[in-house]
């Protein structure tokens, strides 16, 4: 198959997922075209399968805020003629939706009808999406697509709940590559580079937006160090991080507290912690917890959105209600003071992760795919 992708080119879970399925399709032999305004960040090589094509916008005086939705739809028009594409599957409903069904009906004028597939990720629904500003928009976008997909089964039930809308949704889970975990991460366990002798290593990785709760990860940690000898790794930069910092050192805690801003390091971290904290205030899916369980790593995290579907209470790890800081550093001090049930956990995690790997769900793509050509919608 021939086929477009449409997404965010950064750090964010749309942007990454997109981009590692896209690397998957064009190792399967698909030849993968990704459109969007810069090389996503996860493309780290390309090949005779997989493309890049620029969205350029032009910086016209006229326009206060230049008009990338005009330049996405026109770039797609020039890319399904000029490499013939089967499909469009782009990724978030705004822009990338609404850049799409312009750039169909265009090409009706060329007697080109190119499905278009849009999957739903979750702010693009939940945050973004549902602002009166841009909710018709979405919502049109959505019903003018020829098929919906959703991370989660928490987030179709937002889209339906939030949204008049009248096409089927689908849930495609996001998913995990188990031989990128461990060429990653082998032989990279050095635990003694960032944590003592005895010390259990805690890790947060986000955007360290409100969203996050990263507070709460400090206050969290705060109280489970009280109790266990442990470091605390904090991965990614973000509006509340000077927040957080001035949190840790009101407690006392900032010489117990690692900020390593952005890595791509991520997998090599995750190898070498014990337990990761996620108290969100809500998230589509949890993408980092799967990282994190992929990398033999139980989650404490909030019991909120798709959150769920993805930890196993008591199984790979624990589910609390918003805010309950006692409760997550109770259950966390619960799974690092026992040497037998950590290890318990960790073999839960890994073992629990393996119903969202890659093989497992690129099928589920493939045969939509399929089904959306051969059909015609």
């Amino acid at each position: 198959m021939n086929i477009g992708i449409v997404c965010y080119p950064t750090y964010g879970g749309s942007g990454v997922v997109a981009t590692e399925l896209g690397i998957a399709l064009a190792q399967k032999g698909h030849q993968v075209h990704f459109i969007t305004s810069h090389q996503p960040v996860k493309l780290n090589f390309l090949n005779h399968n997989l493309h890049f094509h620029e969205v350029f916008v032009e910086n016209y005086p006229l326009f206060h805020y230049q008009p990338y939705n005009l330049a996405l739809a026109s770039k797609l028009v020039e890319s399904v003629q000029k490499y013939n594409l089967d499909l469009l599957h782009v990724h978030y409903a705004i822009p990338h939706a609404f850049a799409a069904y312009m750039a169909k009906q265009m090409l009706k004028d060329f007697d080109i009808n190119i499905p278009i597939v849009t999957t739903l990720h979750g702010t693009d629904i939940t945050l973004v999406g549902s602002h009166p500003v841009y909710k018709p928009a979405v919502e049109f976008s959505i019903n003018h697509s020829d098929v919906v997909t959703t991370v989660s089964q928490s987030l179709k039930n937002d889209t339906l709940r939030l949204f008049n809308i009248k096409k089927e949704v689908e849930v495609i889970y996001n998913f995990i590559d188990f031989d990128k975990i461990e060429n990653e991460s082998n032989d990279t366990c050095l635990r003694d580079t960032l944590a003592g002798d005895g010390e259990k290593i805690l890790t947060h990785v986000s955007n360290l937006r409100p969203v996050k709760r990263i507070l709460d990860v400090i206050s969290i940690f705060h109280k489970v160090q009280q109790k266990i000898p442990s470091k605390l790794i904090l991965v990614g930069e973000g509006p509340d991080k000077e927040k957080a910092d001035l949190l840790a050192k009101e407690l006392g805690i900032e010489d117990r507290i690692l900020f390593l801003g952005k890595s791509d390091e991520i997998l090599k971290i995750l190898c070498l912690t014990d337990l990761f904290l996620l108290p969100s205030e809500t998230e589509s899916f949890g993408l980092a917890a799967l990282e994190a369980m992929a990398s033999k790593t139980p989650v404490i995290s909030t019991n909120t959105g798709g959150l769920p579907e993805v930890n196993t209470q008591g199984v790979t790890g624990f589910l609390s209600d918003v805010g309950d800081v006692d409760d997550m550093a109770e259950k966390a001090v619960f799974i690092l003071e026992n040497e037998e049930r950590l290890l318990e956990f960790k073999n839960n995690a890994y073992k629990a992760a393996h119903q969202f790997s890659i093989e497992k769900i690129l099928p589920k793509y493939e045969e939509m795919y399929k089904r959306v050509i051969k059909n015609g919608f």
